[in-house]
């Protein structure tokens, strides 16, 4: 389960806005001074990721307040499968369609490569969109929102 913390920062029936610091890769390695990747993580701002979450109080067992502090939860296995479509799917769609027009170049169907390559690259975009859509789809979409899964006590509330 990948699990991200987040501060509440607005409250509304059923739902809650967080927001959580983006935390840049590059700061942990010895070559950091030394990489261009590093160099642009230190040079710009740290940047706050906003969301809004659904929120329901008997999921928690707690009654959320500004500024608390929460564990939100995504499924590794929607993750994956999620990342599977969308780096799988157009590179498939693209392999398929090229070969396909290579085949009909092949068989001197299309006049001309060119065209045998903007048929590869059309088979590219049918799998862009596939992807996307299936990322949309009702039940899928539910599955890749972040869920409040914990509240961890406010520092304020003392000890």
């Amino acid at each position: 389960m990948i699990k991200e913390l987040a501060n509440v920062v607005a409250i509304e029936a059923g739902q809650v806005t967080v927001t959580s610091q983006i935390k840049s890769s590059c700061s942990g390695c010895a070559q950091v001074d030394s990489c261009g990747s590093g160099q642009i993580a230190k040079a710009l701002p740290q940047a706050k990721l906003t969301l809004t979450v659904p929120y329901d109080i008997n999921t928690t067992g707690e009654k959320l307040k500004l500024g608390d502090c929460v564990v939100l939860a995504l499924p590794d296995k929607h993750v994956l499968s999620s990342a599977g479509q969308v780096y799988l799917l157009p590179l498939f769609g693209l392999i398929t369609f090229s070969a396909v027009g290579q085949w009909l170049v092949n068989q001197q169907i299309l006049p001309h490569e060119l065209i045998a390559l903007g048929l590869g690259l059309t088979g590219g975009y049918l799998g862009y969109r596939l992807a996307k859509f299936k990322q949309n789809e009702g039940e899928y979409s539910e599955n890749l929102q972040p869920k409040i899964i914990e509240v961890l006590p406010s520092p304020s509330q003392g000890i």
